[in-house]
């Protein structure tokens, strides 16, 4: 429950994002992050491999990914197009928002701001633990035994390193790029025999996302 109920709980705030109006988008993201620092340092003492480490191999595949998730472009390669061209899906009649505070708020607005820093800071320091901690010490042990506890980190398991990654690349709309990014930090995990490292460069890929976003306008990778 430590390990799972902190991600559910989240991504129920995010299934709420924007279902009580447009501006429901952000506040509701806002109220996520606050929640999930509060859910971090309350399951912290029971989950001893959810803490931050660095090292040289983290920064490289941070930026690898960063680098990866703004590279790999194409409409096949975004769920939201991929289905439709399949014929699993059908176009949208109006497109989907685009998560763009200064649009919503107005640009260089007091609030268009909070709510971009709020999701820099979340995206870097909140949702790395709690995705880790799910995908990397929970499912990809628990996929292989129920007594997941009893599986070391670094114990490398075919079968669950690809559904693992395959499960955590389609939770984003950037699906190759996703199923990329959570292979890279399994192999961090494995390679380390740890968490922390994976959280770093998870930490890492998000906030130069974020800055990227920001700089670029690049709005449609939020």
């Amino acid at each position: 429950m430590a390990r799972v109920a902190p991600f559910a709980i989240f991504l129920l705030l995010t299934a709420a994002q924007g279902h009580f109006g447009a501006a429901s988008a952000y506040w509701f993201y806002l109220a996520k992050t606050i929640v999930g620092v509060w859910l971090i340092f309350a399951v912290r003492p029971l989950i001893t491999e959810m803490r931050w480490a660095f090292s040289w191999e983290a920064v490289v595949i941070g930026v690898a990914v960063f680098a990866a998730w703004v590279g790999i472009s194409g409409d096949w390669v975004m769920q939201n197009s991929l289905w439709v061209k399949l014929g699993l899906a059908h176009a949208p009649k109006v497109a989907p928002a685009v998560w763009n505070p200064q649009e919503q708020f107005g640009a260089g607005s007091a609030l268009a701001w909070l709510f971009v820093g709020a999701r820099i800071l979340g995206s870097t320091f909140v949702v790395p633990p709690l995705e880790e901690v799910f995908y990397r010490s929970f499912l990809y042990r628990y996929i292989a035994q129920k007594d997941f506890l009893s599986v070391p980190l670094n114990r490398f398991l075919p079968v669950t390193f690809l559904v693992t990654a395959g499960m955590f690349g389609f939770a984003h709309n950037e699906w190759l790029a996703g199923i990329l990014c959570g292979a890279a930090y399994q192999w961090l995990v494995l390679r380390k025999n740890r968490l922390g490292d994976a959280m770093t460069a998870h930490a890492i890929t998000n906030f130069l996302l974020g800055i990227w976003i920001v700089w670029r306008g690049a709005w449609q990778f939020w």
